[in-house]
């Protein structure tokens, strides 16, 4: 199991110094409206370690870091204190990307799969978050089409538990200056050209392991 313990014994051996909702059917947006969405939400001349029109902290700006020899690469690991997400490469080392996390005891650690992951994905808010935010989300309820201002932004990885959908994403976001936070209603959130970058590379069938906060 899990805990905070472990993981604040455990996070400096792991990484050292730098070297929303269901989705619905819909109709998909072609690949011509899905690059020019893509192009709308990466700035110009985009360099992934010094881009920061968002005027996040420049820690958080994604780097290449060291990582313990042992974890799996492919996997990813959500540092829920500083705000971190890790995704482990090959040789020892990991990309390092600034997150925003779920708000008032919303966000749930834990050990997940990564069984799906969608470009422009559609949103729809789940039935609790309509609950405890009606005012917010009730308009909502039958769904977003995919675009820049939806919630779930340009990415997402979706988060199970064996075959169970958790309702858990890794995704973009609309609202960049959230990253470092506890904004979200759950999910992870990212830059929308950082989790474009990492959606390149992670794999489905990958281990996400969310550290308590």
């Amino acid at each position: 199991m899990l805990t905070r313990r472990h993981f604040i014994l455990t996070t400096a051996a792991l990484f050292s110094s730098p070297v929303a909702g269901p989705a619905l059917a819909s109709a998909r947006p072609s690949e011509a409206q899905q690059a020019a969405w893509d192009a709308q939400v990466t700035p110009r001349n985009y360099d992934p370690a010094t881009t920061n029109p968002w005027g996040i902290h420049p820690r958080l700006l994604p780097q290449r870091v060291e990582a313990r020899a042992d974890l799996v690469p492919g996997d990813i690991h959500v540092d829920a204190v500083a705000r971190y997400l890790y995704h482990i490469e090959e040789g020892g080392t990991a990309m390092r990307y600034g997150v925003a996390l779920g708000r008032d005891g919303l966000y749930q650690a834990g050990t997940y799969k990564i069984r799906r992951k969608v470009k422009w994905p559609r949103w729809t808010p789940t039935q609790n978050m309509i609950r405890r935010q009606p005012e917010a989300y009730a308009q909502f309820a039958g769904g977003v089409e995919p675009g820049p201002s939806n919630a779930l932004g340009s990415r997402a990885l979706y988060l199970y538990v064996g075959n169970r959908d958790t309702y858990l994403r890794i995704h973009g976001t609309p609202q960049p200056r959230s990253i470092g936070s506890r904004a979200s209603s759950g999910c992870v959130r990212m830059i929308m050209p950082h989790i474009n970058d990492l959606y390149e590379q992670v794999d489905t069938g990958v281990t996400a392991h969310l550290y308590p906060a």
